[in-house]
């Protein structure tokens, strides 16, 4: 196992009723941007909670944050930030909402005239206006890292940042918030967590015995956990059961001193810039298209994924690795999520779309570096 180090200074507040503790963890003499998306919080009550617990704060508001945040959308929160000179940044939703509050956290300390500099050049960001959250939709794991992805429908991209100042100060967990889930956020959420974990284990072997298991844990809790909350979407227990295990998918715990892949992330991206595929509805087209082109080289880990997960023993490792395959893409199926390019309307000339849009960054993917453009085109076209 190679030398790691891991840093995550987020405390987290889980459970049901916990939102009442902004009035203590947001600083009583900072100045608030509160930022959501205007929708699904003012019907389910947690509005209502926030507002209440910050009724002795100062607090503006931002309600325009659109799923896959817009840059524009950050742009403009950003002039309200400026011009409130609000000092705390709140975010109140799912990963969006997080994703767009770290990145204005960060832009907002930032001297440059075009903060999108900061997408380019991670090295830009110094430092970043602390961000609190309360959860809504257990997805992205944001709520405890340093992770944040932004749109930008101009030039048709969507890009990651990771930086250590963009970690959240607290996050709040209320699983209760998550019963009034659509179907299809439910799903998404479930398959985002998945994704998370198979991107950090199903490499190859590291010597990381304790990594593999964590992971493992992660995977069939997701499994046994998320039918139940698409059957029975007041099932608390399941509820708070997924939150966690997608909290737990990136925070980095499981990916450290072991090989990452992600592959399936920035073609994901590339779908949702060009087609507006929902995040997760482009992991579970892109995934087993990766694996399926890469099996070779992954054979070891999605054979002991097999094995381990999905209780595939006395297979050999070559059969294995292939059940692994089409186990993950049953278990998505059975969420509701298509899996092939054509259940999204996306022509099969997305390939090459998405395989030149890659090329002019010059950027190839993988734990081994080794799927070029012209591989990613390949597994695009094995997943029309």
């Amino acid at each position: 196992m190679d030398a790691f180090s891991y840093r995550c200074p987020t405390r987290i507040i889980f459970g049901v009723g916990q939102i009442v503790a902004l009035s203590i963890e947001v600083p009583a003499a900072a100045r608030i941007l509160m930022v959501h998306g205007g929708g699904s919080i003012m019907r389910n009550g947690v509005y209502d909670q926030v507002q209440s617990a910050l009724s002795r704060h100062q607090v503006v508001e931002f309600d325009g944050i659109r799923p896959n945040p817009e840059y524009e959308d950050c742009r403009e929160a950003l002039e309200v930030l400026k011009e409130s000179s609000c000092d705390f940044i709140l975010a109140v939703g799912g990963g969006s909402v997080l994703d767009a509050a770290k990145f204005i956290a960060a832009a907002a300390c930032y001297d440059g005239e075009e903060p999108w500099d900061l997408i380019e050049d991670r090295n830009l960001v110094t430092e970043a206006l602390p961000v609190g959250a309360v959860l809504t939709l257990p997805a992205t794991g944001s709520e405890m890292n340093g992770n944040t992805v932004i749109s930008r429908a101009a030039i048709t991209q969507k890009r990651a940042l990771c930086h250590p100042a963009l970690y959240p100060v607290f996050s709040i967990l209320d699983p209760a918030t998550t019963t009034t889930l659509s179907p299809r956020q439910s799903a998404n959420g479930i398959i985002d967590a998945f994704v998370h974990v198979c991107e950090q284990y199903v490499t190859y072997p590291a010597e990381a015995p304790l990594q593999d298991r964590q992971a493992e844990a992660i995977l069939l809790t997701l499994i046994e956990e998320g039918p139940k909350v698409m059957a029975d979407p007041e099932n608390l227990t399941a509820r708070a059961n997924v939150m966690w295990a997608a909290t737990n998918a990136l925070n980095g715990l499981i990916g450290v001193g072991v090989p990452g892949d992600w592959a399936s992330h920035q073609i994901g991206h590339e779908l949702t810039a060009l087609y507006g595929i929902d995040h997760a509805q482009s992991l579970a087209v892109a995934m087993p298209g990766v694996w399926e082109v890469c099996r070779e080289a992954k054979q070891a880990k999605l054979a002991q994924y097999a094995w381990r997960v999905w209780g595939l023993h006395g297979l050999g490792s070559e059969v294995a690795a292939r059940q692994a395959v089409a186990r993950t893409e049953d278990f998505f199926r059975s969420l509701g999520v298509g899996t092939t390019l054509a259940e999204y309307d996306i022509p099969v000339e997305a390939a090459d779309l998405v395989a030149q849009h890659l090329s002019q960054r010059g950027v190839v993917l993988g734990e081994h570096q080794s799927i070029t453009p012209e591989v990613v085109a390949e597994i695009l076209r094995l997943r029309a």
